[in-house]
């Protein structure tokens, strides 16, 4: 499909910018009230589903938001080389506002989520445009330092957003999680409408990669889908779960095929063949992997086993998120003298020692020893995110830009999503092997009249045994159960539950291991001190 437009000219040089200040300031507000969105709205999830009902239809304001967002990330890119960063970067926060408005307004639930899903397209565009435009307007040795800077800020998002979610929705109501973005939201597109310029440009047709993008959406849409309810909503064998898995399937290798043919496809199928370009991203799709697994997870430990409030288990993830900031900022500034691969082989390595530590808690692991752990990862975690970017900026040319960048953050959203499945799946089924084992056969001993109870407890360890952890989260749950059977079954659904994590971050650890050993085929990538590289990339 072609549309008379005006097309970037690469060649042409960098319009310059006469206050970049005032626009890393609009950038910064973008990012963060963008990464806010997606921690503040858990925190009023209860008020919202107490106004507006639909609790079965809950989970899915995260994941309409969560599809949305992430198909967009590679199609934004794109378009940010094809059209210019401000004209996508505008767009994008429009969209953000004027869904963030429609969210607010909301009268029921399905509305929520359709609006939900058109925040998603918003954040999807936001989120990586930060990144590039840093990209643009920085030599090689300052991106790293502001990448730095940028990672620190979207982790800062995760450490405060659930305290201002609480807030507003304490001193205000729920919807005004939403109307908060308004003013912040309109401050920034002013901004960075005002600081970020107009690229040089020449009068051709724009050839819009149409099959290709509706390829990408359904692959990645249905994969998503499938990869969230298989093994909680529906079976994996189900014909729901297959047939989504076999329409990404189909999608996908459509995807690449239109990608060979198309004059300007939306993630060109020979970056592949770039060792950068591959082996960064696989590093990035590994890491995520394991980091949520660890973000998953050690809330349930501290919540189940130490025996601690969600409030409180929370607050072990925070140092966490604290030293990856630091290490994110640190790192961008140690980087020009370790070297890309070094610290990035290094990072990975702290983080796999990270999960080591993981899978020594224990019955008796205190809150504090928890949060060390925790930090031990964030640490790692710090020292390699902004290099995924940095790397993969550094090695091609202004051309390609926006699609090599929003592909770092793509492949790490997808990775995500794999690693909260995949580890979700090794708890349930270790979790399920343990159960049959031990708890199985003592239930069975049960008086006749605790029939019903057996029947459940017995469907539960053969379909949901996570759904039995809840005994140990919910008092009044165990309150409401015999106290002899409770004293019976209490240590035993501990036992599983420890027993279960273990293999989870065993697990992770290989994913983790995996990224460190992908880093050693990281090329000599040098930070260069040109705003745009148009050197070739490391093959």
């Amino acid at each position: 499909m072609e549309i008379a437009q005006n097309k970037i000219n690469a060649s042409e040089p960098e319009t310059v910018i006469k206050n970049k200040g005032l626009l890393i300031l609009g950038l910064m507000i973008a990012m963060l009230f963008g990464a806010l969105d997606g921690t503040i709205v858990g925190t009023a999830m209860p008020r919202i589903v107490g106004e507006l009902g639909g609790l079965g239809l809950m989970t899915w304001l995260t994941t309409a938001y969560m599809l949305t967002s992430t198909v967009v990330v590679p199609i934004a890119g794109k378009f940010a080389d094809l059209l210019g960063r401000r004209a996508v970067y505008v767009t994008g926060l429009v969209i953000f506002i004027l869904s963030s408005a429609l969210c607010g307004m909301s009268q029921n639930m399905t509305e929520l989520i359709i609006f939900r899903g058109l925040q998603g397209i918003g954040g999807g565009i936001m989120m990586p445009m930060a990144m590039i435009i840093i990209g643009d307007i920085f030599t090689g040795k300052q991106r790293a330092k502001w990448q730095g800077v940028f990672g620190a800020l979207f982790g800062l998002s995760s450490v405060i957003g659930p305290q201002v979610g609480g807030w507003i929705v304490d001193a205000l109501n729920w919807r005004w999680v939403f109307y908060v973005n308004l003013p912040v939201g309109i401050l920034a597109t002013i901004l960075i409408a005002m600081a970020l310029p107009k690229h040089n440009k020449t009068t051709e047709k724009v050839k819009f990669d149409i099959p290709g993008i509706v390829t990408l959406i359904v692959g990645v849409v249905g994969l998503l889908l499938a990869l969230t309810f298989g093994g909680k909503n529906y079976a994996w064998v189900s014909w729901q779960i297959i047939s989504l898995l076999a329409l990404s399937v189909i999608s996908l290798i459509s995807f690449v095929f239109i990608e060979t043919k198309a004059a300007e496809p939306i993630l060109p199928v020979r970056l592949f063949k770039n060792r950068t370009f591959s082996v960064i991203n696989g590093i990035g799709f590994l890491m995520s992997v394991g980091m949520f697994g660890a973000i998953m997870f050690v809330p349930l430990f501290m919540q189940g086993i130490v025996g601690i409030s969600p409030s409180a288990s929370g607050t072990v993830m925070t140092p966490m998120m604290i030293t990856m900031i630091l290490a994110s900022v640190i790192g961008g500034q140690v980087v020009q003298k370790v070297g890309v691969r070094k610290q990035m082989m290094a990072g990975m390595i702290i983080m796999a020692g990270g999960f080591i530590l993981l899978t020594t808690l224990g019955m008796d692991t205190s809150k504090l020893v928890a949060s060390g752990y925790m930090m031990v990862i964030g640490l790692g975690m710090g020292l390699v995110m902004p290099l995924l970017t940095l790397a993969l900026q550094e090695s091609f040319p202004k051309s390609e830009l926006g699609v090599v960048t929003s592909s770092s953050q793509f492949f790490r959203q997808i990775g995500g999503t794999f690693g909260m499945t995949i580890l979700g799946a090794i708890m349930n089924y270790k979790s399920s092997t343990i159960l049959t084992e031990n708890l199985l056969p003592m239930i069975k001993q049960m008086p006749e009249q605790a029939n019903e109870l057996v029947s459940d407890i017995t469907s539960m360890i053969h379909s949901n045994p996570q759904g039995l952890y809840s005994m140990l989260l919910n008092p009044e749950t165990l309150a409401a159960m015999p106290k002899a059977l409770t004293q019976q079954i209490i240590p035993i659904l501990k036992t599983a539950m420890v027993d279960s994590l273990h293999s989870v971050f065993f697990y992770g650890l290989i994913f983790v291991v995996l990224g460190a050993v992908l880093s050693l085929f990281v090329g000599k990538i040098k930070l260069s001190d040109k705003k745009s590289t148009e050197q070739e990339a490391v093959n």
